[in-house]
């Protein structure tokens, strides 16, 4: 990973992501962005992996952009983030970056938490502290999220003068009404995580959002592979198509699992009444 700003850490099918830059509260540079991009890339081509826990060092998930960084990159002659987005979009119509990242339809910022939608396994968020802006954008890439009570979040943008620009406006809308979303991303105002929970934001608020979090990743490597990929696909490309596309593919994945190995697997566990044994994609 780029300057090591993530890890990644893989143990029985689930792979432990961690932004790893804890003294400037996970806070985004040039750097983060390249590592999430990379990150999800690399997970998305390991079969072995079955799920994902996604989650912050030290004291906060994501403080959002670090204008900082790019307010001295600026300083230097340096493209700040939005040249970097094209310069990565004039790469991919040159096919100068991995054909993976080629064929998203996201910038490298979007990509930051669109990748997480990508990646093919379910991708689950840990947040504690706070999850500012961009941060926020990351977690709303992830397809179930943990926070801790008292976990702050906020569509920030709006306090630079910016909108959403990291995948937000796609994700956001998904999963809360689009009067909600609008207010959040009018007013940039702070929700905590119970409210968060109430609005559709947050899944579930523990305690301990990296042990649920990795105990629930845990819970789905163990099941069909297969099955979980094929879940997630359908899920995500059915919200938009007509009724009639959506069963259509409904059909079409249902039959490519029915009869293969996993399924079977899946079939014979149950009636012998043990843990099953399944194979990796």
């Amino acid at each position: 990973m780029s300057e090591q700003r993530v890890t990644i850490e893989i143990e029985e099918g689930v792979a432990q992501v961690r932004l790893n830059r804890a003294d400037k509260l996970n806070a985004i540079d040039g750097a983060m962005f390249s590592a999430l991009s990379e990150a999800g890339d690399a997970i998305a081509a390991d079969n072995s992996v079955r799920a994902v826990v996604l989650s912050g060092a030290g004291r906060a998930f994501c403080a959002g952009l670090d204008f900082q960084s790019f307010a001295a990159m600026a300083g230097r002659g340096e493209a700040p983030v939005q040249a970097k987005a094209e310069q990565a979009q004039q790469a991919q119509q040159t096919h100068e970056v991995l054909s993976r990242e080629a064929q998203s339809p996201a910038n490298r910022a979007q990509r930051a938490g669109w990748v997480w939608q990508e990646v093919p396994v379910p991708v689950i968020a840990a947040v504690h502290g706070f999850a500012y802006g961009g941060g926020l954008q990351i977690a709303l890439g992830a397809d179930i999220r943990f926070l801790a009570p008292g976990t702050k979040l906020s569509v920030m943008e709006i306090k630079w003068g910016l909108v959403p620009d990291m995948s937000g406006t796609q994700t956001l809308r998904r999963l809360v009404r689009l009067d909600v979303a609008k207010e959040l991303a009018f007013t940039g105002r702070v929700a905590e995580a119970e409210e968060a929970l109430a609005l559709g934001l947050a899944t579930h608020v523990v305690d301990d959002p990296l042990a649920a979090a990795t105990a629930m990743a845990r819970e789905i490597a163990s099941k069909s592979p297969h099955a979980i990929r094929n879940a997630k696909r359908l899920f995500n490309e059915t919200g938009y198509g007509s009724v009639a596309e959506g069963f259509a593919l409904e059909q079409e994945l249902q039959r490519e699992l029915i009869g293969t190995p996993n399924q079977a697997e899946a079939v014979q566990a149950n009636l012998e009444k043990r843990a099953p044994r399944f194979e990796d994609p």
